[in-house]
């Protein structure tokens, strides 16, 4: 049935999806509006982003972050979204990531293009990835102290002057 996660090598399942089941036993493969996703624990990213980009899915289209504080037990979640153009697939990886030890394996000696999406991440968020080669703030002053798109940090507050509108004092 859609929706319900099933471990490791799935009878039944595609051969793409099966081949990566097997190369990662601890992989969940499921199906979210029409796109394969695959749920692994951080330890096991490297390893199936390799078994992905030899099954065919040889871009890393986008890495972003999920902060679900005050949702769910575990904080973070990288999104990493993989593209097969010679078979026109798309791929979700999911990995959740402790709010205390924030850090998931590199990409980039994998998908070379993933280099400022985890630097991205890492400014925005505060995640780690272990093995980039150069893990340093991309769109924030070296100096800033936060991550602001964790849902925890403060937004602060900036008069804004409109046209027509009261002068603020």
């Amino acid at each position: 049935m859609p929706g319900d996660s099933l471990p490791g090598p799935v009878a039944g399942a595609d051969e793409m999806l099966a081949s990566l089941g097997e190369a990662v036993p601890s992989a969940e493969i499921d199906c979210s509006t029409g796109d394969d996703v695959i749920r692994i624990p951080a330890r096991d990213l490297a390893r199936l982003a390799e078994a992905a980009r030899a099954g065919g899915f040889e871009m890393c289209s986008d890495i972003t972050v999920v902060d679900y504080l005050g949702v769910r037990r575990v904080r973070f979640e990288v999104v990493v979204n993989l593209l097969s153009l010679q078979h026109n697939r798309r791929l979700r990886i999911l990995v959740p990531v402790p709010e205390g030890d924030p850090e998931v394996p590199s990409l980039v000696p994998v998908y070379p293009g993933a280099n400022f999406m985890e630097r991205e991440a890492y400014d925005m968020f505060g995640i780690r990835f272990a093995g980039h080669p150069d893990l340093t703030r991309i769109l924030m002053p070296d100096d800033w102290v936060g991550h602001p798109l964790r849902r925890d940090f403060d937004v602060g507050a900036v008069p804004v002057q409109f046209k027509a509108a009261h002068r603020v004092r």
